[in-house]
Order: C-alpha cells, then sequence, then structure tokens
C-alpha cells in the first residue's frame, strides 16, 4: 500500500466517524425526542449524513474529487443511495426479526455500510 493510499484510508475514517456521529446523534434524537418510527430516523439521519460525507469526501478525501465529471458524482450518489437501502435493510433485520436494540443495530448497520460506502465511493470519485 502506497504511502497516499494510507492517506487516503486515514481520512475516509475520519470523515466516516464524523459522518457517523452525525448519523448516530440524528437517530437517537429524531426517535427518542421527535417520536419518529426507527426506520423514518434511520432514512432521515442517513441522508443528512451522507450529504455531510460527499462535502467532506471531495475536500478532504479523496482530493482529485474536487474536479468530478457529471459521471462520477452521479455513480458517488448512486452509490450513497444504495448505501441507503442497505443501511434501512440491515436496520429492519437487526431490529425486527433479531430484536436488537435500535442504536446497537445502527453500530451493526454502520460496519456494513462503511465496506461498500468505501470501495463504491473511491470508484465513483477515481473514476
Amino acid at each position: 500500500m502506497t504511502r497516499e493510499r494510507f492517506l487516503e484510508i486515514f481520512r475516509f475514517c475520519i470523515v466516516g466517524g464524523l459522518s457517523f456521529l452525525l448519523d448516530y446523534g440524528l437517530l437517537y434524537a429524531l426517535t427518542e425526542y421527535v417520536g419518529l418510527y426507527y426506520l423514518y430516523s434511520s432514512g432521515i439521519s442517513f441522508t443528512v449524513s451522507v450529504i455531510f460525507n460527499y462535502w467532506l469526501c471531495v475536500v478532504f478525501v479523496f482530493r482529485a474529487a474536487r474536479h468530478q465529471t457529471a459521471r462520477q458524482a452521479t455513480l458517488f450518489i448512486g452509490s450513497s443511495v444504495a448505501g441507503l437501502g442497505l443501511n434501512q435493510l440491515c436496520m429492519w433485520i437487526f431490529v425486527d426479526f433479531c430484536s436488537i436494540h435500535y442504536m446497537v443495530a445502527k453500530i451493526l448497520a454502520t460496519i456494513v455500510v462503511t465496506f461498500w460506502n468505501y470501495v463504491m465511493k473511491r470508484k465513483a470519485l477515481k473514476g
């Protein structure tokens, strides 16, 4: 692994951590304080964190992405929409079928979606 690839992965992890904190905090607040059903809260919090994540990935993680093509932006957004679907599926399975608390299920869903996001976003932004 090259030094630049290592730094890219490190920056991706920092951005991912910040995005997770935003996602996790919003999920909790929307479910516990606003009273939304956990899958609605999860969808909203995931979407907000994806927008935040996209911005940080473009300016901080994948430096070549600052001058991305419309195709690359579409692939990036498309992978995020697929990530939302994967997140919601994981949340539903973990909560409704495995009887895991929604906040713990979110951690497990995030692990699954993180692998998806890195591979797909890197592919989308590298062209």
